[in-house]
């Protein structure tokens, strides 16, 4: 099996905020390219790319969604050369002070990137209702180290700032890093596509990398109601065990990714994934998800007239900070399932979905 960490290494050391996916979306099209038979985009940047099976004319198609977009923020305001900032995405402002940044700056007539940091201002001058508590995010600052006369010339309001956290490989093969929500899961459709290329399926298959699902899940909604297929998997994180984090509703670091079950979830695809990971001996964790599911299966499932939707999700540490972790064991047993079940789809396999009580 191909190592998939260097391409996740790049993908978590580009941008591509939520609405800005571009850089992602460079990778991510370079690398599927030779390993699908054509790649468009949406009309809201998704990458739609297309592996076509070999039945009969017309095939049904099976849709793998991973979101590319990531969490980060946006200047609203400059003040003395400082950088004040709103969320893009569900940002902790707790984990910011002292995160590198990059300015992604466009008022110098360009697109320059301006190191920075993200600072916490001395108590003192901090209004009294912050107290002891975590300081607001529209408290914080962050500083490029540049002159106010200069960044004034080279910053403006709506500018973006994403992490600038590098890659770094932990003992047990453990990677930690930005933005691997969701990447990780794109790395695993990767693994996938590249399994797929000397097996033959049925069905179309059809990888998307779609956008701004950390702000409503909008990329997946689109591309599924444009695509229109007949089943979908969304691919995403979920919380693995660690540090205030290890009550049932965790799953452990290196032990398999989870299939999702709830009402967002098809209980016949449930069950098939499920029997297909048992059978391949790759460890999977069931993860409860009695409401909405957090990931593009909501918006996969009720597009169009509905779509049989599974979760299959890869645990991840420190989720939304700059130094979220993934066993890269994970991913690639994430991508192993993701291949082996659109191999095994047989034409008929819709005829054969029934609803089970459980």
């Amino acid at each position: 099996m191909p190592d998939i960490a260097p391409f996740l290494k790049s993908l978590i050391s580009v941008s591509g905020l939520s609405g800005y996916e571009t850089p992602a979306a460079a990778l991510i099209e370079e690398k599927w390219r030779p390993l699908v038979d054509e790649i468009t985009r949406s009309r809201l940047g998704s990458l739609h790319g297309l592996k076509r099976g070999g039945a009969g004319e017309p095939r049904p198609s099976i849709l793998i969604a991973t979101h590319m977009d990531a969490i980060g923020l946006m200047v609203t305001q400059i003040v003395d050369g400082l950088l004040r900032v709103t969320a893009v995405g569900g940002v902790d402002a707790r984990i910011l002070p002292g995160t590198p940044v990059i300015v992604h700056a466009t008022g110098g007539g360009g697109r320059d990137e301006l190191p920075g940091m993200a600072v916490q201002p001395p108590g003192r001058t901090l209004p009294e209702s912050v107290g002891s508590d975590p300081v607001p995010l529209e408290h914080l600052l962050v500083d490029v180290g540049l002159l106010p006369s200069k960044v004034a010339g080279l910053v403006r309001v709506g500018d973006l700032v994403s992490f600038d956290t590098a890659p770094a490989d932990l003992s047990g093969e453990v990677l930690s890093g930005h933005s691997l929500d969701n990447r990780a899961s794109v790395a695993a459709l990767t693994v996938a596509l590249e399994e797929l290329q000397p097996r033959a399926h049925a069905w179309d298959a059809l990888a998307v990398a779609s956008v701004q699902e950390e702000v409503g899940l909008v990329g997946a909604q689109t591309s599924a109601f444009g695509l229109h297929p007949t089943l979908a998997v969304a691919v995403d994180v979920t919380f693995a065990k660690g540090p205030g984090a290890n009550d049932w509703q965790t799953f452990p670091l290196g032990k398999g990714p989870t299939l999702g079950w709830g009402p967002n979830i098809h209980p016949f695809l449930h069950k098939t994934l499920k029997d297909l990971a048992e059978k391949l001996e790759i460890p999977v964790s069931v993860e409860p998800m009695p409401r909405h599911s957090g990931t593009d299966a909501y918006a996969l499932q009720v597009a169009a007239e509905g779509i049989p939707t599974a979760v299959i999700s890869i645990p991840l540490r420190y989720m939304h900070t700059p130094v979220e972790a993934v066993a890269v064991k994970d991913v690639q047993r994430a991508g192993r399932l993701l291949a082996a079940f659109i191999a095994g789809l047989e034409v008929d396999f819709v005829e054969k979905i029934v609803w089970e009580e459980s």
